[in-house]
């Protein structure tokens, strides 16, 4: 069985004292790909060094709203030059997120619209955060025309309207821990209407961690647990959704 782990934060700090031992178990567990975010200053470079480093872990980079308000000139041309890289498969994760207050709105469309203008001249699939800010998001894709290169809307959390808009704009919807929790509704509601061509899986490690580790950290061998979750939800066997998503992601990602 063959495993992909979409989004995960191999090089978070949470990892520091173990990580050799995190991605063999993901490995052990049959995760055989996953892609690490690279999204800020800080993170960008060691998303990098992860991905020259192991022949299947591939990097996507990006600015994170977060940390919109830190972007200067001269990160998008940063950004732009690392997408030339082989391993580098996705510019994200790029969004909004009106939760954490840390960067003003403004800033944050102004610097979600700039990557997308980049992913759209670099013709990159682009991963997209959205933490309470559905409309706006989806209003920010269709204007900036990100149809035109699609990608992932990572760890959804929207509805089935929002989800049909996104699948409209012809992106995939990605789905984490929250479908293993047993009050997370919608989510599973999502899922289940999901088609299967457009679905995909992920770890958000070490965060977001699935049932039953709930409250500890996350890591990438718990997609398994995802998939699990998904298989159950979709009523077909946990093999079928594993080819599935892996071939959903290879295709998506441009992954040879």
């Amino acid at each position: 069985m063959q495993l992909f782990d979409t989004h995960t934060h191999l090089d978070a700090p949470q990892f520091d004292e173990d990580r050799e031992e995190v991605i063999a178990r993901a490995l052990e567990a049959g995760v055989s790909k996953m892609i690490n975010i690279g999204f800020n200053r800080d993170t960008i470079p060691t998303t990098m060094q992860l991905a020259e480093k192991y022949d299947y872990i591939y990097a996507a980079v990006g600015w994170h709203p977060q940390d919109a308000i830190t972007m200067e000139d001269g990160d998008l041309e940063w950004i732009a030059s690392l997408c030339s890289h082989p391993k580098v498969v996705a510019i994200g994760e790029i969004g909004l997120d009106y939760y954490w207050d840390t960067s003003p709105k403004d800033v944050q469309h102004e610097v979600f619209r700039k990557q997308i203008g980049l992913a759209r001249e670099l013709k990159m699939p682009i991963c997209i955060h959205n933490r309470d800010a559905h409309e706006d998001v989806i209003r920010i894709l269709r204007e900036e025309k990100a149809g035109e290169v699609g990608g992932v809307m990572h760890s959804f959390s929207g509805s089935w309207e929002s989800a049909k808009m996104c699948l409209d704009l012809g992106f995939h919807l990605s789905f984490g821990g929250p479908i293993t929790f047993k009050n997370a509704r919608v989510p599973k509601e999502v899922l289940a209407q999901t088609p299967l061509d457009r679905l995909l899986i992920e770890t958000d490690s070490p965060y977001l961690t699935p049932h039953p580790f709930r409250g500890k950290r996350n890591e990438t061998a718990h997609v398994r647990l995802v998939a699990e979750a998904a298989a159950a939800i979709k009523g077909i066997e946990l093999q079928e959704l594993a080819e599935i998503t892996y071939a959903n992601a290879l295709e998506r990602f441009g992954i040879l």
